[in-house]
């Protein structure tokens, strides 16, 4: 098994040297899992966040071949759990297929100051057929 580390130069790099973007785990057959950080964004708002968290996913996956479609697992921690709703609505523009497994906490402060959200999430990228 064949396990890389990554900051794609494609996609927003992360906050800080500690850490890597995305683990890519290489399977028997060609097939990959990706590991992607937990990602947060700017905004003045969840909405906003959440736009800009879903944006920083897409470079991230499109980096290693993959899409959003191909997430299998997310987890989600929310400053505000009443703001489910709203966070939801934003998660149903970027996730139209078939809905990942998933987890939603809330978490009293996260990493960054003012971040509202942050996202994690694993996705796996089909092998040749």
């Amino acid at each position: 098994m064949r396990i890389s580390l990554d900051n794609p130069a494609s996609a927003p790099g992360p906050a800080n040297a500690y850490y890597s973007q995305v683990a890519r785990v290489e399977l028997p057959g060609g097939g990959a899992l990706l590991y992607l950080s937990g990602q947060v964004a700017d905004g003045a708002d969840l909405a906003t966040q959440s736009r800009g968290v879903f944006e920083t996913i897409d470079a991230l996956l499109k980096a290693h071949g993959a899409t959003l479609a191909d997430i299998i697992n997310i987890r989600t921690y929310l400053t505000d759990i009443d703001k489910l709703d709203e966070y939801g609505a934003v998660r149903r523009e970027f996730l139209t297929g078939t809905a990942p497994t998933s987890m939603t906490f809330e978490a009293s402060r996260l990493f960054k100051p003012d971040a509202l959200i942050e996202i994690e999430v694993v996705a796996a990228v089909a092998g040749p057929e």
